[in-house]
């Protein structure tokens, strides 16, 4: 089986903290290892004349498996219009929040075997970035003659990412 949707972990309620007499039940003990590579990219030491970046258009968790999706567009892109020595990328959301999940049985029988399913605390699965609105999810500097590639860049990677957004 695979992953499950993103929309089944897009929305930005409190996630389900058990509490529990016994301190070992009462936290995660371990999680997936983060799939993000870098947060930036491109030369680090240069001042750039311009300043892209991708803004959330609403309130929304974001995995960590589709911010990389989206980063490895968007560097790509600029690597082949721009090239690796003019511009700076910056990836500016961290994947902190825990995301789990609770294996459900399917089949003949399973009504039997897959009881108590109500606030389930599931185990980790993966990780993503809580993301407010406005908030700036990529960010490219570059100079103002790769002003059009650069936002071609960052459009190529809206289709990538579960919540709407601009760029400014």
């Amino acid at each position: 089986m695979g992953l499950r949707k993103g929309k089944c972990y897009s929305r930005l309620t409190r996630p389900y903290t058990r509490k529990s007499k016994y301190k070992k039940k009462a936290f995660i003990k371990g999680f997936a290892a983060n799939k993000i590579v870098k947060y930036d990219l491109g030369v680090l030491n240069k001042d750039f004349e311009a300043e892209f970046s991708l803004l959330s258009k609403q309130e929304m968790q974001i995995r960590h498996n589709a911010l990389e999706s989206a980063r490895i567009v968007i560097v790509r892109r600029l690597n082949n219009n721009i090239g690796p020595k003019n511009y700076h990328f910056k990836l500016r959301v961290y994947p902190h929040q825990i995301l789990r999940e609770k294996k459900i049985l399917s089949g003949a029988g399973a009504d039997r075997l897959s009881s108590g399913m109500s606030q389930a605390f599931g185990k980790p699965t993966g990780t993503a970035a809580r993301v407010k609105k406005k908030q700036k999810i990529f960010t490219v500097y570059t100079d103002k003659k790769y002003e059009k590639a650069a936002k071609e860049a960052l459009k190529a990677a809206i289709p990538r990412l579960p919540c709407q957004a601009e760029i400014i």
